[in-house]
């Protein structure tokens, strides 16, 4: 399969934007995706090669990161995810393997994760893949939930990844990069929008008739603010 090289490089996001719509602290995007510095000591970035002090995040880049923030609260530090990811991306021959879709959508992807996860040691609670009861290479819960809020599109003899849901279990709110400038909606709507007029004392009823949308549909854009707002 061949990934979809242009879209994942497309700039669309600045670092506040990324930790804002994936509920991060503060300054978490920019340390995972370019790296920092603590006094004299520099830190590599996980999801870039090496530190570019690029401001402008690439839709490959988000979605990596929106994988990383299934494991935020694993206790380890996600720096050690980056020799995996580093081998991931020599082997894979892409800059973003954790956005490829020979990662997500062929069997040997998966066992292709498992045996650099095996290699470099990387701690069972950052494993993307692990064994299941039976035996058999399986995603991680944390990576399942990744996969299933992920939606592919054909191309060519390949696939891209074409929108994500910044919480899986939403399953009313996509982030596509090419429409509404990245940001999270519903139906076309902004979920800030709707969140902003709730908040104004507006009912979710007039909100969905003002937008043609059903009343669910509205109660899950505020439903997504309201985890986003806890998390971080």
């Amino acid at each position: 399969m061949a990934d979809a090289v242009n879209l994942l490089d497309r700039p669309v996001y600045g670092f506040g934007q990324v930790d804002r719509i994936l509920g991060l602290t503060p300054g978490t995007g920019r340390r995972w995706i370019d790296g920092y510095k603590r006094g004299a000591r520099e830190f590599a970035p996980v999801v870039r090669p090496s530190a570019t002090g690029d401001e402008s995040v690439t839709w490959g880049e988000f979605v990596e990161t929106r994988l990383l923030s299934e494991y935020r609260d694993s206790g380890v530090p996600l720096i050690r995810m980056r020799p995996t990811i580093l081998r991931l991306r020599e082997e894979l021959g892409t800059l973003y393997p954790l956005a490829s879709a020979r990662t997500w959508l062929v069997p040997e992807g998966r066992e292709l994760v498992a045996e650099i996860q095996e290699q470099v040691g990387l701690e069972s609670r950052l494993r993307l893949v692990v064994r299941n009861s039976q035996g058999v290479f399986d995603w991680s819960d944390e990576a399942r939930d990744f996969s299933e809020s992920a939606e592919w599109t054909s191309v060519g003899d390949g696939a891209e990844l074409r929108s994500l849901r910044p919480v899986a279990s939403i399953e009313e709110v996509h982030i596509d990069p090419l429409r509404s400038f990245g940001e999270p909606v519903v139906r076309g709507v902004r979920t800030e929008i709707i969140a902003e007029l709730v908040r104004a004392g507006d009912s979710p009823a007039m909100i969905a008739d003002l937008y043609e949308l059903p009343v669910s549909v509205v109660n899950a854009a505020v439903r997504y603010e309201l985890v986003r707002a806890n998390v971080a």
